[in-house]
């Protein structure tokens, strides 16, 4: 349904975005990850046609977002991160302006009106002030300003940004009930906001896409790692260099030793379990082992491996 064909995009002499590939199927949630500055709002802001790219392609619908953005916008619904509302008007009001900027009027509105207070729960507020609603129902009536319209595509740009715990379920669980009707894509930098709702990920950072895939393909790559974490003392920086030139499959990931006496967290390959040979030399270099635990990779290594061992986001 979309399809993001080397996009670039650069403002002066930033590039926000370089050479970026990747399609969205027609149904799918897609979560689109990355730490703040890794440019997801930048490229959402280009399917939806509200920038123009520097370079390369976008199309929604086999349409090329810098020729039919009027045609485009008509398919899909967009929730930015800073939420489009005006206080003073009451949540009725809000919905009707938007309804009629897309010329949905008469009958047509009120069928569009019913539908959206259903879909969002938002019922009991319909009359109520914008601007007297709790964080949690400003999103919701942001999601039905984006769906009066029924539109196919459900773009959401760090949806659940600002809201507490019970509202962040409640909203997750409302885009799950719109992604059995809707292509979503929905951006954050939060891993496990879009793990428990996207069937697939994109991730950014410094502006290239840097893994695209489900959770399962994209650990598949990975997870043949497993962490060792070590709390030492007596250690020193020259015996913890003799290991890794001893065991060449070890990395050391994390040293946080001070005057011998700190944190170390190893990673090496699941095939070849090194517990024993680390404790021996440990023991052989004079170490005093406080504490030693192992640990299987998780999704969140490979989110921090990918965007901030890789150089982080753009400042």
């Amino acid at each position: 349904m979309i399809h993001v064909e080397n996009l670039s995009k650069h403002f002066g002499e930033v590039n926000a975005i370089q050479e970026i590939d990747f399609t969205v199927n027609d149904g799918e949630i897609l979560g689109f990850l990355g730490p703040n500055g890794a440019g997801k709002t930048t490229t959402l802001r280009i399917i939806t046609t509200f920038l123009t790219p520097s370079g390369g392609r976008v199309t929604v619908d086999d349409l090329d977002v810098a020729e039919h953005s009027a045609e485009i916008r008509k398919r899909i619904g967009y929730l930015p991160e800073l939420n489009p509302l005006y206080d003073e008007m009451l949540v009725y009001e809000q919905l009707r302006f938007v309804a009629e900027s897309r010329n949905i009027v008469g009958r047509w509105f009120t069928e569009a009106l019913h539908r959206v207070i259903d879909v969002c729960g938002i019922k009991e507020v319909i009359h109520r002030p914008v601007g007297e609603l709790s964080k949690g129902y400003r999103q919701r009536v942001g999601l039905a300003m984006a769906i009066i319209h029924d539109p196919d595509i459900l773009i959401l740009d760090e949806p659940s940004a600002g809201l507490d715990p019970n509202q962040i379920v409640e909203i997750r669980e409302l885009i799950k009930q719109l992604g059995r009707e809707k292509t979503v894509i929905m951006s954050s930098h939060i891993l496990q906001e879009v793990q428990e709702v996207a069937d697939r990920m994109v991730i950014l950072n410094n502006g290239q896409v840097v893994a695209d895939g489900t959770t399962a393909e994209l650990m598949a790559g990975f997870e043949g790692k497993a962490s060792l974490n070590l709390d030492v003392k007596s250690a020193s920086e020259a015996s913890v260099t003799g290991l890794t030139r001893k065991f060449t499959d070890i990395k050391v990931r994390e040293n946080s030793l001070h005057d011998g006496h700190g944190h170390l967290l190893l990673e090496y390959s699941t095939g070849h379990d090194l517990r024993e040979q680390i404790f021996h030399y440990a023991v052989e270099s004079g170490w005093i082992i406080l504490e030693m635990s192992r640990t299987q990779a998780k999704l969140e290594d490979l989110f921090r491996k990918l965007t901030i061992e890789n150089g982080g986001p753009h400042a």
